[in-house]
């Protein structure tokens, strides 16, 4: 199967060193990779909400001569328009595409697990284990934190912002912390950004989900694993960053020696009180 547009874009821009910037019109890109081979750099630029010199610069950084020559590239990777007329999908259908295709895309990158595999480990040797999320990813990192906690023997669960977040790194840091986890989904927070650069600061090392390798919180982590969200309705959709989060709980498990035992003995207590109903 052809890559889709999304993969196509991401395909261009790795490898290079790009700035917060650079990686913000990247990212508007690729979350609107159908029509981005026919934008102007001025209309590019009003969607990544930057300068027209931002838009020249970065297709200079690309190894282009200009913007003209980016966007011919651009419609070189343009796959030709269907001519199949009929059997249209509806925008409801056509979001259920979307996310299979973002899922088929974490599939192929999985296909390396080393990511996967060494962010399991650096997760699991943190103790305490904090997991960041804000917002729209407040729920990928209660999910997260709840089933790590039947596993791992100590996870702080960070989902509110506000001056006690700080406070809350800290306090992790000094219990003996050494990485912490976040989630970062757009519309990304900019205090998300600056908890991850002070987490840093701290001496943590950043294991983030993003949606995009050039989210902004890409150059406050140490290691960013992405997986897209589907922008076809009103808000966005997570599927494949949900996933991504069971994947990486999988393998933290695999770094932890415990973790059946603990999960028996949760299984035990749950049946002995009557916990689940079936």
């Amino acid at each position: 199967m052809s890559d889709s547009p999304a993969q196509r874009l991401q395909q261009l821009f790795e490898g290079h060193r790009l700035t917060p910037t650079q990686r913000r019109i990247a990212h508007s890109m690729v979350r609107r990779a159908d029509e981005a081979p026919f934008l102007s750099s001025v209309e590019l630029a009003e969607v990544a909400g930057v300068s027209q010199p931002s838009v020249t610069r970065f297709a200079v950084a690309l190894g282009f001569d200009g913007y003209p020559a980016l966007r011919r590239r651009l419609r070189e990777l343009a796959p030709p328009a269907s001519t199949a007329e009929g059997n249209v999908p509806n925008e409801y259908q056509q979001a259920v595409h979307a996310e299979i295709e973002n899922l088929r895309r974490l599939a192929e990158l999985l296909a390396d697990p080393a990511p996967v595999e060494r962010a399991g480990r650096v997760l699991a040797a943190s103790r305490p284990l904090p997991v960041l999320g804000l917002r729209a990813a407040a729920a990928q990192a209660r999910g997260f934190a709840y089933f790590a906690a039947k596993v791992h023997p100590d996870v702080r669960l960070l989902d509110e912002g506000g001056t006690l977040l700080a406070d809350r790194i800290d306090a992790a840091r000094r219990a003996g912390a050494t990485a912490l986890l976040c989630f970062a989904l757009p519309r990304h927070p900019r205090e998300v950004v600056e908890a991850l650069a002070y987490a840093r600061s701290a001496g943590l090392t950043v294991v983030t989900v993003a949606d995009s390798a050039f989210a902004p919180v890409a150059g406050e982590s140490d290691l960013l694993l992405p997986a897209a969200v589907g922008t076809g309705l009103s808000f966005d959709t997570v599927c494949a960053p949900m996933l991504l989060g069971r994947v990486l709980l999988e393998a933290m498990c695999d770094e932890l020696p415990e973790a059946q035992a603990r999960l028996e003995e949760f299984d035990a207590r749950a049946a002995a009180r009557g916990l689940f109903a079936e």
